[in-house]
């Protein structure tokens, strides 16, 4: 409880000076760049304080000057924010579209480009969100999702979903298949309770799209990379 406590003042305390400057800033001048960089750093502040330890390892993999595809396993709600503070450069992400109805914080994510998904299983949003994001792509700027499409309950890979292999088809971007674990026991589904303690975060080398033939083949190896950065018990 304490950890939550801290998390909760720290990120409250420094968002609300940073958000009076950053977020007009951001709106009149048309770069979210400066506003993403003080979030990210907010973020890392809030984990450090409350004895959540990040701890990264492959990111020398990431290419240089080329937009990527982050792709990762999810078992928290600790795991979207502490990632993407860690992704090199600029990154989007797909984000449920209730998100973007909290006031503030979801004019931030239009902001930054964040790409609203539904789960209603339509398959013309699900195009338009795939559109959407081979925009950013091609703008330069990373998309994140996480391709279960859902937080583990029990912390083992679930099932992936299609649309971030269909954008990864179609634009061709290089997919970095990410291993999250850790968090699991820090924050569980269904909790609201932080625990102190270390989070994994392990990225792969690049799986370029081009070297497989169909949408199942490239999931099959993204899946593969993914589980081989985590515990055997949380390998299904």
């Amino acid at each position: 409880m304490i950890a939550s406590v801290l998390v909760f003042v720290v990120i409250l305390v420094l968002s609300i000076p940073s958000a009076a400057i950053f977020i007009p800033l951001a709106a009149i001048t048309g770069d979210v760049r400066p506003l993403y960089k003080v979030t990210c750093f907010i973020v890392r502040t809030g984990y450090f304080i409350a004895g959540i330890r990040l701890r990264t390892e492959g990111r020398e993999q990431v290419p240089a000057g080329r937009a990527c595809i982050f792709m990762a396993n999810h078992v928290s709600n600790l795991d979207p924010p502490a990632l993407i503070s860690h992704i090199p450069g600029y990154t989007a992400a797909f984000s449920k579209r209730s998100v973007f109805k909290i006031p503030v914080f979801g004019y931030c994510l239009k902001l930054g480009e964040f790409i609203p998904v539904d789960r209603t299983g339509s398959a013309i949003t699900a195009q338009e969100s795939v559109a959407a994001a081979q925009r950013v792509l091609e703008k330069g700027r990373h998309i994140t999702t996480f391709v279960e499409g859902t937080r583990s309950r029990d912390g083992r890979l679930l099932p992936f979903k299609k649309g971030p292999f269909y954008l990864a088809m179609q634009s061709g971007a290089p997919c970095i298949p990410v291993s999250i674990h850790g968090t699991e026991t820090l924050m569980a589904k269904g909790k609201f309770g932080i625990k102190r303690g270390t989070a994994h975060f392990v990225f792969h080398a690049p799986v370029d799209p081009k070297d497989y033939a169909t949408r199942e083949e490239l999931s099959a190896a993204v899946r593969a990379s993914i589980a081989s950065g985590l515990p055997e018990w949380m390998r299904n």
